[in-house]
Parts: C-alpha cells; structure tokens; sequence
C-alpha cells in the first residue's frame, strides 16, 4: 500500500481530512515534526470525524527517521516545481508519497536530495500558486491506487 507522508504540516483541518482519506484507501499517514498543531486538537478530529482510529498516523522527529524505520521507501515529493505529472509516473506498493508543509512546500534541501525523476507536479493553469493540501493529496494517493487495482478495495 501506498504511505502518505506529510512533513510539518501546519493545518490540522487538512490533516484531519487526509487521516480520513487514508482510512477509506487503506494508506498509512506519516506525521514529520515539528507539527503545527496537537494530534489532539479539535479542529483535527472534526475534520477527521471518527476515522482516526482506522487510520494508521506514525509521528516522526525528522524524516531521516521516517526513512530509515519504513525501510528507505521510495520518496516521491509532490512540488509545484515537480519534474513529472504526477499522473504520468509509475506507482509501485510501498511507494511514500511526501508533502511539505502548507505556507511552503517541500523545502529545496528535500527536492534536490528527491531529484527531478523523483517529484511530482500536479497540472493547474499558468500563474496559479497551488492546491489545498488535502486535495493534492487525494489526487496522489488515488492515482496510485488506480494505478495498483485499487488493492483492497471495492
């Protein structure tokens, strides 16, 4: 399956909607600190409503961390500066789908480490800034997912 990587996310309402996306899509959620928020905060499990305790949410110091306890995963880094259409790559299970914070993005420290082959953009119209976070995140994992059969889902 697919692991969704946020690093420092700022805004709990949009996690919250990604621990419900990965809920329903059976994708694990992986939280890099520092968080912008507290995973007991309101706004979260609003936005979560009653999902968080069927998503896996696996919270990380850095993400050396995060890399070295999955595995070393193949990293994916969703940029408006993405060299690939995030449709146009080949998904594979195991796959760490990984997005920067909200106010920022994935910082150039990470995207040149991830390489031009490894980041990934989502088409929009010329002068537009970018998508909300959870949405982005959706397009991603489903695309994946469309791409794997759906395993495990119906």
């Amino acid at each position: 399956m697919l692991k969704v990587v946020l690093y420092e996310p700022e805004i709990p309402p949009n996690t919250g909607n990604i621990i419900r996306l990965c809920a329903n899509s059976g994708c694990s959620l992986h939280l890099i600190e520092p968080l912008g928020f507290q995973l007991d905060d309101t706004r979260l499990r609003r936005a979560g409503l009653d999902y968080r305790e069927f998503a896996p949410v696996h919270v990380y110091p850095d993400l050396a961390t995060f890399v070295h306890e999955q595995g070393n995963p193949r990293l994916l880094g969703a940029t408006t500066r993405g060299g690939i259409a995030y449709h146009r790559v080949r998904y594979q299970a195991g796959d760490a789908l990984l997005f920067g914070p909200e106010t920022r993005g994935l910082p150039t420290t990470i995207l040149d480490t991830l390489g031009t082959e490894h980041t990934l953009r989502i088409p929009m119209r010329p002068g537009s800034r970018s998508l909300n976070l959870s949405n982005a995140v959706t397009l991603l994992v489903y695309e994946g997912l469309r791409q794997l059969d759906f395993p495990g889902l119906q």
